[in-house]
């Protein structure tokens, strides 16, 4: 079963104190070397049948309309997955 993937990741110029808190336990669990961590979320869009442009295209705007706070945050990407 073909599967789209959302990516949506909080606006460059939000705070992001969940990848704060993680960007900081980093070094404590021995992990070096990040400089820093924004937390996003994926979405995973199950699809019967085939991908087609027209239902990338909702895709996308499902996106842009229910899977993201436009004020906060950015659709990064909308693609389909090759294997999960």
């Amino acid at each position: 079963m073909p599967t789209i993937l959302v990516e949506v990741m909080p606006k460059p110029e939000i705070l992001d104190p969940q990848g704060k808190a993680i960007a900081n336990a980093l070094p404590h669990r021995g992990f070096t070397g990040f400089s820093g961590v924004r937390q996003g979320k994926r979405f995973e869009l199950s699809v019967d049948g085939e991908v087609t442009e027209e239902l990338l295209e909702s895709a996308r705007t499902a996106a842009a309309e229910m899977l993201s706070n436009p004020v906060i945050e950015d659709v990064v990407s909308v693609t389909v997955a090759e294997d999960l």
